[in-house]
């Protein structure tokens, strides 16, 4: 026996004319009052590195610039060195996703499907660090990375400063195993029958079912990394080594206002680009874990 699904309007009432009227004039309206909330924010930040200086700061506001500058975009481009910045996110950002990738991953299986000794403690001791908060782990975090234990070597003004402490991502480790748990048994042990080890299943079987909760570890991943400030602040003194987070801040003194808006625009391209490229399987992701398969 089915149960009718529940709603604020009744079928019966979608059934006429006027509460058909009704109901779609009401929800174009709140569609275009979320679209304006979100998307005026990027509006009014791209027109602004369009505007004159005098217009960006002048009182009222223009909505529109009077005649559109693009020499904020250039000027930024070139004297922010935004190039080089943002290929040092690039590498930090890539870096820091595949390590995750490869070690959580590998965590995550261990822990779903090898049934390790003490597996639920060490799941337990790795939720635990969810509840401690990140500024209270950024003076041990940076005392390791300056005097790596056993090796005694730094990581500062490198990459690995940045790559190394990320792989311990305690969310993304149990929003995978929590995936790896709903995998079918059957598809796995039919593997197993074959003739396939523990690596092959996973490499053959698992990810390949895997790629929502994949995408959604890489969108997480990448974006964490790409708007991080402080951490990258610590771990490079080096002005040519820092990302675009750092830099926008360091290199924004005695800039224009309308250049240091322009070089935030050209900074946030990317990551939209990527949520745009990737919104499927993103969504994909957010669904799947909260399905058993």
């Amino acid at each position: 026996m089915s149960s009718a699904t529940r709603t604020l309007i009744s079928p019966a009432t979608l059934a006429r004319p006027r509460g058909r009227a009704i109901y779609w004039t009401v929800f174009t309206g709140v569609v275009l009052l979320f679209a304006l909330a979100f998307l005026f924010p990027v509006f009014w930040m791209v027109t602004g590195a369009m505007k004159s200086p005098d217009e960006v700061a002048q009182t009222p506001p223009t909505l529109i610039p009077k005649h559109l500058h693009l020499t904020g975009y250039t000027d930024a481009w070139d004297l922010m060195q935004l190039p080089q910045h943002l290929w040092n996110t690039v590498v930090q950002a890539a870096g820091a996703w595949a390590f995750q990738l490869v070690f959580c991953t590998a965590a995550a299986y261990a822990l779903s499907k090898l049934k390790p000794a003490f597996g639920k403690v060490v799941l337990g001791g790795i939720l635990a660090t969810l509840m401690v908060p990140a500024q209270a782990l950024v003076v041990p975090k940076y005392l390791t990375v300056a005097d790596l234990p056993f090796i005694h070597t730094s990581l500062l003004n490198d990459p690995l400063g940045i790559w190394l402490p990320a792989v311990a991502n305690a969310f993304n480790l149990y929003l995978l195993k929590r995936f790896f748990d709903q995998l079918p048994r059957d598809v796995l042990e039919a593997a197993e029958i074959d003739g396939a080890g523990k690596l092959r299943i996973l490499w053959s079987v698992v990810l390949p079912m895997s790629r929502p909760v994949l995408g959604v570890v890489s969108i997480f991943a990448l974006v964490a990394v790409w708007q991080d400030f402080l951490w990258p602040l610590m771990v490079f003194s080096d002005t040519d080594k820092q990302p675009i987070s750092v830099a926008l801040v360091q290199l924004s003194q005695n800039i224009q206002l309308t250049v240091l808006i322009a070089a935030m625009v050209i900074a946030s391209i990317p990551m939209v680009a990527l949520f745009l490229v990737f919104q499927r399987h993103i969504i994909a992701g957010i669904s799947a874990g909260s399905t058993k398969g």
